[in-house]
């Protein structure tokens, strides 16, 4: 059977910051999902108040489901030492809307990588950790982690350690961010750490992983410096490889695009965007993505 395209959903912010586009951009593809992260100028736990309660009408009734919230909680902006309160606040501003919404995952993070060899404080991340997914499992909620530029990206056995450590942690399994960072788990070839090999950590990780990021990308051409992001299928990721595996499985959990393609979501400047090209590229994006799925 066809992998069910009621699974497939995506970080519409990327085709566009107004809602209203990010609906229309959602059901040019054909979708009925939007993976919830940027609306207007904040992330959806942290608009105001009544702004949310319009957000929450309005996907309501162009029948759209918010399977994942793309949470800031303990991402790649913040860093260990950052005051844990303010993980606490996003936490209880997130709950509320996730149940409005009926949106069960919430993506998050293990804080920001320290610079390789620096301390990590690694037992601190462990008890932040447990503390943020039990406080979501006390509502009957999920709180997976993404191995993106955080302690659990270092590499796929870092992840496994998360997993380990904090009971009831799940993950989101991103496939293009291993084709951009280092392997800090195995040795230095030629004086500096391999690139991670994304099928490789997907089959590490597969059994824990409850939500898929679809991006792709070539390596970049070294550290600190941003990949080249591609259409789905044509880059370094390995796709057809990882999903193929995840289908043959029996993987039944969404997989959200975050394309990156025509900018990366968090782009310094979003008034330079050329929002046109990002709509444009957000429906192509998901067009060909399902397209590559249903040949799987």
């Amino acid at each position: 059977m066809p992998f069910p395209t009621s699974k497939l959903t995506g970080f519409a912010d990327e085709a566009s910051r107004d809602l209203e586009k990010q609906i229309q951009a959602t059901k040019d593809i054909g979708w009925t999902n939007i993976s919830a992260r940027m609306i207007g100028g904040a992330n959806i736990h942290e608009i105001p108040e009544d702004e949310f309660n319009h957000v929450a009408d309005r996907l309501d009734e162009a029948g759209i489901h918010v399977p994942e919230f793309g949470s800031l909680i303990a991402n790649w902006g913040k860093k260990i030492d950052s005051d844990f309160a303010i993980t606490i606040a996003e936490i209880e501003r997130a709950i509320p809307r996730m149940q409005r919404l009926g949106t069960k995952i919430i993506r998050i993070m293990s804080y920001a990588q320290e610079a390789w060899g620096a301390g990590q404080q690694e037992d601190e991340r462990i008890r932040r950790l447990r503390e943020i997914v039990a406080r979501f499992a006390d509502h009957g909620l999920i709180a997976a982690h993404e191995n993106c530029m955080n302690w659990g990206g270092f590499s796929a056995d870092h992840s496994l350690r998360l997993v380990e450590q904090v009971p009831g942690l799940k993950l989101i399994f991103d496939t293009g961010n291993p084709v951009f960072q280092r392997d800090r788990s195995k040795p230095k070839t030629d004086g500096t750490f391999p690139w991670q090999d994304a099928f490789e950590f997907w089959q590490t990780v597969r059994d824990h992983v409850v939500h898929i990021h679809i991006k792709d990308c070539h390596n970049p051409t070294g550290d600190d410096v941003e990949p080249e992001y591609t259409m789905p299928g044509l880059g370094a990721a390995k796709l057809r490889e990882i999903l193929s595996d995840a289908i043959a499985r029996g993987y039944d959990g969404y997989i959200a695009i975050e394309p990156h393609v025509a900018t990366v979501f968090h782009a310094p400047d979003p008034t330079l965007v050329d929002w046109q090209q990002c709509y444009d590229s957000y429906v192509e994006y998901g067009k060909r993505f399902e397209t590559l799925v249903n040949e799987i």
